[in-house]
């Protein structure tokens, strides 16, 4: 069964265009106005990707992304009539899995909403545990603790941690962290949105970071605290 996908926006025309493009390529498809009915819809019925427009009367879809993410790890793209690099960052920020422009073609954001599924469905992190010291990492458990008190993660966000943890000291360009994570279609500047968001979880000092280290002009490797 294809999977489900829910569209988001008080603009009855795009909304319509985008769910005839998603039909046609065989994705169940819903239909929100606001916020509100977006949120009654995703408790009520299994959503497998939100399309979400950011500014709606009343409740904002930043708004409404923020509420989902206290509890669901629901992939959102973010449709947008801004494009602008403050608005991406804060998008993606709040865990938002991409950005598109309101400009960009049915097709575009078809491509984008297939890509967002992919690459979902490829992160499958290690069983084994990780300990670092301070720093523990659960697979089986999706837990991250630090100095034994757990610490919510988005599933992207940990799938990116193990990852670094299962590669200790191996330097990944930010192109292919992108490639593995994000695919080959969106917005680049998510890795470096993501690395710090982790960075802020797990570092006593994200200024100064022990973990997940910057590699100048390369990109980054994961290493244990120094002393």
């Amino acid at each position: 069964m294809k999977a489900s996908v829910l569209i988001v926006d008080d603009d009855a025309a795009i909304a319509h265009l985008l769910r005839d493009f998603l039909k046609a390529e065989g994705f169940q498809v819903m239909v929100a106005t606001d916020a509100e009915k977006a949120l009654d819809t995703v408790q009520r019925t299994s959503v497998d990707c939100l399309v979400l427009d950011v500014m709606m009367p009343g409740r904002s879809g930043f708004d409404l992304c923020r509420h989902i993410r206290e509890t669901s790890n629901l992939p959102i793209l973010f449709l947008s009539a801004y494009d602008s690099d403050k608005e991406k960052l804060r998008g993606f920020g709040l865990g938002g899995d991409d950005y598109i422009a309101k400009s960009a073609s049915p097709s575009e954001v078809v491509a984008r909403v297939k890509a967002v599924l992919r690459r979902c469905q490829k992160e499958k992190p290690s069983s084994s545990m990780f300990n670092f010291g301070r720093l523990v990492i659960d697979p089986v458990a999706h837990e991250v603790l630090i100095e034994g008190q757990p610490l919510p993660f988005t599933t992207r966000e940990f799938a990116l941690l193990c990852f670094f943890a299962e590669h200790p000291r191996q330097v990944f360009t930010r192109e292919q962290l992108f490639e593995r994570f994000w695919g080959e279609i969106g917005d680049r500047q998510t890795v470096t949105v993501h690395i710090r968001r982790i960075r802020e979880k797990i570092e006593r000092d994200p200024a100064d970071p022990h973990y997940i280290i910057t590699v100048r002009g390369t990109g980054y490797r994961f290493e244990g605290p120094r002393p």
